[in-house]
């Protein structure tokens, strides 16, 4: 049975500007013509929560859903991990998460909702467990009427994209913090232009999330922001490279504060900051 917020959504997504004056409020991700929000779920507790899935496309589309295993490396990069190569926490993590359907069918313009829940065993050593779920498309088969009639020449081949978002779940069992600190912002020259490189540290069970900040000193406005930045419990460094306009390496020069704070909709506290000077 749809929620009376999914029933709501149906209402207002007849149409994609509809759907989307909804999703402005709400992070979503989108690949091919599947909208995905939110784009991360933390699940504390027993109560669960929906994702919301919409087809922005015209027509009828199927995806199938699941659960992922990805990695994050030092550079930031995340890398798949077969469940043969998965740890103890990795396994406890896709073991507790309990999700509903697993394969979905979108008409055009109509939004529907993916149940999703943590069950924890009782025994659960405290700490941070994450899942990653997907999203893929499912190719709708060609009818036999529209394949051509001509016998095949050879070996031939037929490439069908397959398009899909994946989103991390997160799911906090116990006390868990995390501290961030930020190190050696500098900007260089890259291959393809300037680029802003600075490292971060963590310490504690938790991951953190948030957008970067480099502000004048003094000043209230920031001159750049990037949202999004996460560093995950497996690994305690991480490096972050980052494009740059001219105009903004041009502006990151003499005393500057790099700020990397919670995302606005989840109140933007201060996670972490350095003051340094760039010539």
């Amino acid at each position: 049975m749809q929620s009376a917020f999914v029933r709501h959504m149906a209402r207002l997504g007849a149409t994609f500007v509809a759907a989307a004056s909804f999703f402005t409020a709400m992070p979503s991700q989108a690949q091919g013509d599947l909208l995905v929000a939110p784009t991360r779920v933390i699940l504390d507790g027993r109560r669960g929560t929906e994702i919301i899935l919409s087809n922005i496309g015209s027509e009828e589309a199927t995806y199938r859903i699941g659960l992922e295993l990805r990695r994050m490396m030092p550079d930031g990069s995340l890398v798949d991990v077969e469940t043969v190569d998965s740890n103890d926490k990795e396994d406890a993590a896709l073991s507790m998460i309990r999700y509903a359907p697993r394969r979905i069918t979108l008409p055009p313009g109509q939004p529907q909702a993916v149940r999703i829940a943590a069950r924890p065993e009782a025994e659960l050593p405290d700490g941070e467990y994450r899942v990653h779920m997907s999203f893929r498309a499912i190719p709708q088969q060609t009818p036999v009427s529209e394949q051509s009639a001509e016998p095949a020449q050879g070996i031939s081949f037929k490439l069908v994209p397959v398009y899909g978002v994946t989103i991390p779940i997160i799911v906090r069992h116990g006390r868990v913090e995390a501290q961030v600190a930020l190190h050696n912002p500098q900007v260089v020259q890259g291959e393809r232009g300037p680029e802003l490189h600075l490292r971060m540290t963590r310490q504690g069970e938790s991951s953190t999330y948030g957008e970067l900040r480099v502000k004048k000193r003094g000043s209230g406005e920031p001159i750049y922001v990037v949202r999004g930045v996460a560093i995950y419990p497996e690994i305690q460094s991480r490096t972050v490279e980052l494009p740059l306009t001219p105009e903004q390496a041009a502006a990151m020069t003499g005393s500057l504060t790099f700020e990397y704070r919670e995302m606005p909709e989840n109140g933007g506290g201060l996670i972490a900051s350095v003051d340094t000077v760039l010539g």
